[in-house]
């Protein structure tokens, strides 16, 4: 900021004092213009990190609904396998029947162990924070974003911790080997339809619960602006 002195020869406390209010006025009006600007900036700023982050969570909303209908289709087919099997079982089945029914049953359904999971985005609410638009982001609907990308991270590590407490890796590649070369064993082929039913199960209901998270997170579920006040 650059001030130019007064020029003129101040004869009295009067003229010092007008001149001094000058100096005041302009200071102030100088800071207070800057304060507007750099308001300005940061509420566009946080508004456009708000549109991006709106984007991302509902394209991860549309993700996560897809999966759910994958896993519930996939479910469902599982449930029906294991609990055919467990039937033969029961009913003191031979075991080579067995084998032969689990054949027909996976050619049936279109037999695999797949579980969908979605790919969950977070670029967006990256950039936000490390542009510290975040900062200038509402109060309550920063709470909701930073709780639905909380969320997302405790599900991708909740699977991760499923899989390996769940799922017996090389047990389910000897079944489906097995499987393919025509020489299936049906007590082990039933533990591997039951774990994965298990993780089907489990990973279901974390997708439920964070496709909750992400609906609330969306604009015109609670209120809020997008940028807060100076």
């Amino acid at each position: 900021m650059h001030l130019e002195l007064p020029k003129v020869r101040l004869e009295s406390f009067k003229d010092f004092a007008k001149h001094y209010l000058m100096i005041v006025l302009s200071i102030l009006t100088a800071l207070g213009l800057e304060a507007w600007i750099e308001y300005t900036h940061h509420a566009h700023a946080a508004e456009a990190a708000g549109v991006r982050i709106d984007a991302e969570i509902r394209s991860n909303l549309d993700a996560v609904d897809s999966s759910l209908a994958q896993d519930e289709r996939q479910a469902k087919r599982l449930a029906a396998i294991r609990d055919s099997l467990l039937q033969d079982f029961k009913t003191h089945v031979p075991e080579a029947a067995i084998a032969q029914h689990i054949q027909t049953l996976v050619a049936a359904r279109h037999f695999n162990l797949n579980l969908n999971w979605p790919t969950l985005r977070h670029e967006a609410w990256d950039v936000a924070v490390a542009d510290q638009s975040a900062s200038w982001i509402d109060k309550q609907r920063m709470q909701r974003y930073s709780a639905v990308y909380a969320s997302q991270r405790d599900v991708g590590a909740g699977l991760g911790a499923n899989l390996a407490l769940v799922m017996d890796g090389p047990q389910m590649i000897d079944a489906m080997t097995d499987l393919e070369a025509g020489n299936v064993q049906p007590r082990e082929f039933l533990h591997v339809i039951s774990q994965m039913a298990t993780m089907l199960d489990q990973a279901r209901q974390n997708l439920q619960t964070l496709q909750q998270h992400l609906r609330d997170a969306l604009p015109g579920q609670t209120g809020g602006s997008a940028a807060s006040h100076p």
